[in-house]
């Protein structure tokens, strides 16, 4: 199943794809069904009931005709609004580490340990929505293709071979990054976390859909290009660690989402690096997912 937040004649919504991948199954339509009330939006959805009701959604999935066509949608990022900050993992592809090994993150090249940083989203963007640069600001802009996970449940000291149970699925993030500020603040917080440089999308993937831990294809294309290009069972630190080393002494929140780490082949890899320019089109593909794609302003 594929879960996805819109906007629809003015009002915002949330609902279910339909089986075909053109249209989209209100979530009252679900809850009327179930005679519950339908929570706010998605991430509230997460919140109540994390992935508890996704058979009996299923089942009614495939006996409804009740949709409205994506044509006539907006959709946004699936949790617009995240409660807290983005979880984020710096290099966690070794070719990524080797390409940026100049940006401050200790000794070693490759990381013994994790890399966590976080990411403001006040909002996240949705697909085909613009990324906007504060040209009086920032200059070098680059693009980094991420599998997002979003938890499902509330965990703490998370044993690896529980991960999966704390997962409510997936989706595409890209971490736009602004190097020039990240470089000269020594620090990774603000130069990824400025108005629209966390697009996200365009749907989660239900978790039952994807095998675990995904091993899944992951590229970026700027202008038809392709850029990045990998699988993500190439992370150095996989999801089922992450989450319980992220997990360790520190809460993990249904709704959470938590960002895996980039492919090589961000622009500030090459010589000379190419960062994003105004009318570019950046499209972020993971497999079983599909495809987010933005536009740079």
């Amino acid at each position: 199943m594929k879960f996805l937040s819109y906007i629809y004649k003015g009002d915002k919504g949330y609902g279910v794809l339909n089986n075909n991948n053109n249209s989209v199954i209100p979530m009252e339509v679900f809850f009327r069904k179930i005679n519950k009330e339908t929570p706010e939006n998605l991430l509230e959805f997460i919140r109540t009931y994390s992935d508890s009701l996704v058979p009996m959604m299923k089942d009614i999935l495939n006996n409804t005709n009740e949709s409205i066509s994506l044509e006539n949608v907006k959709i946004t990022a699936p949790i617009p609004y995240p409660k807290r900050n983005v979880f984020c993992l710096g290099k966690n592809y070794a070719e990524h580490a080797i390409e940026i090994k100049s940006l401050p993150t200790g000794d070693a090249v490759v990381p013994d340990y994790p890399i966590y940083f976080t990411k403001i989203a006040d909002p996240a963007v949705g697909h085909m929505d613009k990324v906007i640069i504060p040209k009086d600001y920032t200059v070098d802009i680059d693009y980094e293709v991420e599998l997002a996970v979003i938890i499902g449940k509330d965990g703490k000291n998370i044993p690896p071979e529980k991960a999966e149970d704390y997962i409510f699925g997936y989706t595409i993030g890209n971490d736009i990054t602004a190097r020039d500020v990240q470089k000269k603040h020594i620090q990774w917080v603000k130069g990824k976390s400025l108005d629209t440089f966390t697009p996200m999308g365009p749907w989660i993937v239900d978790k039952s859909e994807i095998g675990f831990p995904p091993e899944l294809e992951i590229t970026c294309k700027v202008n038809g290009e392709v850029r990045q290009s990998s699988n993500t069972k190439n992370l150095i630190f996989d999801i089922p660690y992450i989450i319980s080393d992220l997990s360790k002494g520190l809460t993990l929140r249904a709704g959470d989402i938590i960002m895996t780490g980039t492919p090589k082949g961000v622009g500030m890899g090459f010589n000379p690096p190419r960062f994003l320019q105004s009318g570019d089109v950046v499209e972020c593909y993971i497999e079983k997912i599909g495809t987010l794609i933005n536009v740079i302003e």
